[in-house]
Parts: C-alpha cells; structure tokens; sequence
C-alpha cells in the first residue's frame, strides 16, 4: 500500500474528474472550508492531512503533478522541479515555480506558478521518475545552473554526483553538446569546474563554495588519514596537506548520525576529541570546526579560516 504521506503518490484530483464523478463547485468549495480538502493549485485537490504533513519539497512535487495533468500540450518536468523525484537537496532552491519543458520544442507559456520551457531534447534527456517524465540527472543538474544561485546549483550537482546519478564526464558532455548557448547559463561552467562528488552534505558542498567565493586554496574533501601500515583511522571533511590543516564541517545531524544506541551527545564529542588527538599525532594537523550558522557571517568566518590556514605562530597546534 503506498504510504499516504508519499507525495508521489498522494491521491490527486483535478476539478474536471471531480465534475465527471458528479461533484459540483459548490460540493468541492464546502470540502475545501471545511479543512477535508486542500488544493495546492487551481483546479487540483488533495486530502488535508497528508497535505499539511508534507515538507516545502513535498508540496512541491505534488503541485508539479498537478501543473503535469493540466497542461495543454506535452511536458516533462525540468530544472529546480525535477530536483526533488530525483530525491535530491532543494536547499537554496525557489519552490514556489514549477520548471517544465514542452516536448514539442515550441515557445513555452507562463503563468502563475508555472514556467514551461522550450529546448532542445536529445535522446536520452528524458526518464521516467516515480512514473512522470522529468530530466535525466545530467541534464537536470544543468539546467538548475541557469535557474538558481551558483551555490544552490552546486549542492544539487554534488549530490548526484556524490549518489552516482551521473557523471563529471556525461554532464561536460551534456553541456557540450547545445547548453552552452542557453540563456542565463553563464555560470554553468563555474558550477561544471567546481563539481565534485567527495562532498556528502549540503553544508559540505556549500563549503566548497565558499572557498571558492573567498579565494582560498580549494580544500581536499575526504581526506584519509592513515598510520604508517596504511590502516585507515579517520577521514576528514576537507584538508590543506600543504598547510598543514583542516576542517571539521560540525552540526546536529552529523552528531546524530555518529550515536549508537545507549551513547550520549557527549559521549560522541569525547570520541570525536580522541580521534581529533590521533589526527594530530599522525599528521600534525590543525583542526578548525565550522557550523552551518557559520556560513551566514563570511567575513568573520573568512577571517577565522585565513588564520588558521595561515597562522601567525607557523608553530601553532
């Protein structure tokens, strides 16, 4: 049985299937106060329930379902919309407009809520997603370049790459092949270069960003560390080998994944302390721990990361 709270598969209504059932406006509008129904677009309706218990992605999926049904002509979802059936990070990313492209290859309408796209569709460009038509993970990764900020369009590359979706190699090849001339794709190529599937968060690949904006040498994301017989016994967030440090990208879900049954957050943080104790002894290594919050102060963040990279002590521990 599908799960009710499966926004793939929450049961959906059009108001023209509705009328065909015999319901009439009246009937539907009185559901609809009455906090039975929800209708996340014109003409669309959903239990309530479920509907509320769904996240922004959630809700977004079932909107673009519906914007799917009650098109007039062939689409396939596309761009930011196709992020979350590939189930990838919507961080950074406008929900509040559902992406498709015409498979006709004619100029696409807008309207409220809606942009349908005209472009070029190859063989392959298309898949089936939990039973629609949405972007192959190549060009989705693409397409999300020219539609969101240059760091959101990281994290969403990074994750499919990171999750074997596709391929440093197939998404240059991708792009090679006509999306270098599509509008608002300046920054593709930036997205392209950055591109690396080592980071496994948000937060990391957010990081990777910021290096970047700040003008730091670019970090080695997990980076082995091992003893002298090669036994592995630590692998760190990001690494400057050549500067002698590295950084710790902290936070509550990361904490959360580390605990066993019976273990406390502090008994977490003291292992994390000795494994800290054992990088330094085995490489020398500096250790900074950043959080998300972090991020939103880059000067200071800046600062505190130049200093540790450049220390004024060459000795410092």
């Amino acid at each position: 049985m599908d799960d009710p709270l499966d926004a793939f598969n929450l049961p959906l209504k059009l108001r023209r299937e509705l009328l065909a059932e015999g319901w009439h406006d009246r009937a539907i509008a009185a559901r609809v106060a009455s906090g039975d129904w929800a209708r996340p677009r014109r003409g669309a309706y959903v239990d309530a329930t479920p509907w509320r218990a769904l996240d922004a992605s959630g809700r977004h999926v079932v909107i673009a379902r519906a914007v799917v049904r009650q098109a007039q002509t062939e689409v396939a979802l596309s761009h930011s919309s196709a992020v979350p059936f590939w189930e990838g990070p919507t961080w950074g990313l406008d929900l509040d407009v559902v992406h498709t492209t015409r498979r006709d290859g004619k100029t696409g309408r807008q309207e409220s809520g809606v942009r349908q796209h005209r472009g070029r569709i190859l063989d392959g460009d298309i898949t089936i997603r939990h039973g629609h038509e949405v972007m192959s993970a190549a060009r989705t990764a693409l397409e999300v370049t020219t539609v969101a900020s240059t760091e959101a369009a990281l994290v969403v590359m990074n994750d499919f790459l990171h999750r074997g979706l596709t391929t440093p190699a197939a998404i240059r090849a991708r792009y090679e092949l006509s999306m270098e001339q599509w509008p608002n794709s300046r920054a593709t190529d930036i997205v392209i270069r950055l591109a690396d599937p080592r980071p496994e968060s948000v937060f990391e690949s957010r990081f990777v960003y910021f290096c970047f904006c700040a003008g730091l040498p670019a970090p080695v994301p997990q980076y082995e560390v091992r003893t002298p017989d090669g036994h592995l016994v630590a692998v760190l967030d990001f690494a400057w080998p050549e500067l002698g440090a590295y950084v710790e990208t902290n936070g509550k879900a990361k904490y959360a994944a580390l605990l066993t049954p019976g273990q406390s957050a502090g008994d977490v943080i003291g292992r994390e302390r000795r494994r800290e104790e054992v990088v330094h002894d085995l490489t020398s290594f500096r250790a900074l721990h950043l959080e998300w919050p972090d991020l939103d102060h880059p000067r200071l963040t800046e600062q505190r990361l130049r200093n540790h990279l450049w220390p004024v002590n060459a000795s410092a521990s």
